[in-house]
């Protein structure tokens, strides 16, 4: 692998393998549907049938159903992350660079599996854990206002009022997504009485199972920050989309103070490894979402 000073691009292999962690470690990217993401954005179109379908007698007057079509614009935001490693690296093999550039294509992946959520789900910046202007009101938190108070003493009764809601607006539920203080209440739910068995044995001591009462499902610390979410639940197969750019550069600078710290990578012998990569996301329909909120004196 040949390093230069320049920005070069993560290799194709390296840039799967990038995604496909991202995947892993997600709660958006585990329920709901990637889409690539060109530079400039994307539209996406929802579209909506007015009426239900019509009977047609022989020789009959067709009536106008109507459609209503609304576009979403899916615009990708730059995310990086750089770490400074000893200008060793310059000088090691070509197998030695290689584990390296890998171990750090793992390390960002983990980041950026955490970023996408916490960008999406609550429009902060996951490194300030401050409100992003840059974001907006692209978030769940901001559009999706169907909200059930959480109970620990009934969790389970918080997931059956948020599917209500969805429900009601004829839309379908797909996932779900906790906070692990959530997971927590409902792993603690019991019958009772004499035998006291527990509700949801398949998330005692912590576990993750992927699914609950067969409904796809994933746990993250991601849901929680910014103590207002304990769970979202909806449809995230059709109405959350989210996709990055396939170009994902990697840069490896030798002179300078790329990170502002005040010290001087030749002074420090020191490089600096920075990746940068464009993500985008969609709340289609925020109407097929609920959250499971923490009541206002604890929020």
């Amino acid at each position: 692998m040949t390093v230069q000073s320049k920005a070069n691009l993560f290799d194709p292999t390296l840039v799967t393998d990038l995604i496909n962690k991202v995947k892993g470690k997600s709660s958006l990217a585990i329920l709901s549907q990637q889409v690539p993401i060109p530079f400039n954005g994307q539209k996406e179109f929802t579209f909506t049938m007015d009426s239900d379908i019509d009977v047609v007698a022989e020789n009959g007057k067709k009536s106008h159903g109507g459609i209503s079509v609304e576009p979403k614009t899916i615009v990708p935001i730059k995310v990086e992350y750089g770490a400074r490693i000893s200008d060793e690296f310059l000088i090691a093999t070509d197998e030695e660079k290689i584990d390296i550039i890998k171990g750090f294509n793992e390390g960002y992946a983990k980041k950026l599996a955490r970023g996408l959520d916490i960008m999406a789900f609550h429009g902060l910046n996951p490194r300030s854990a401050t409100a992003s202007t840059v974001i907006g009101d692209n978030h769940f938190d901001s559009k999706v206002d169907q909200t059930v108070e959480f109970s620990k003493d009934d969790p389970d009764a918080n997931i059956e009022a948020a599917v209500a809601m969805i429900q009601a607006n004829s839309e379908t539920v797909s996932g779900l997504a906790m906070n692990t203080a959530f997971s927590a209440a409902l792993a603690g739910m019991r019958t009772g009485g004499t035998t006291n068995i527990r509700l949801f044995p398949e998330l005692a001591w912590g576990a993750n199972p992927g699914s609950i009462n067969g409904l796809p499902a994933d746990i993250n610390t991601t849901v929680g920050v910014g103590q207002k979410d304990e769970a979202i639940i909806g449809d995230f197969v059709n109405n959350f989309k989210w996709g990055y750019a396939k170009e994902i550069p990697m840069e490896i600078i030798k002179y300078g103070d790329p990170d502002n710290s005040g010290q001087d990578l030749r002074g420090y012998n020191q490089v600096y490894l920075r990746s940068e990569t464009y993500l985008g996301w969609g709340i289609m329909d925020p109407k097929a979402f609920a959250r499971v909120i923490q009541p206002a004196a604890e929020a």
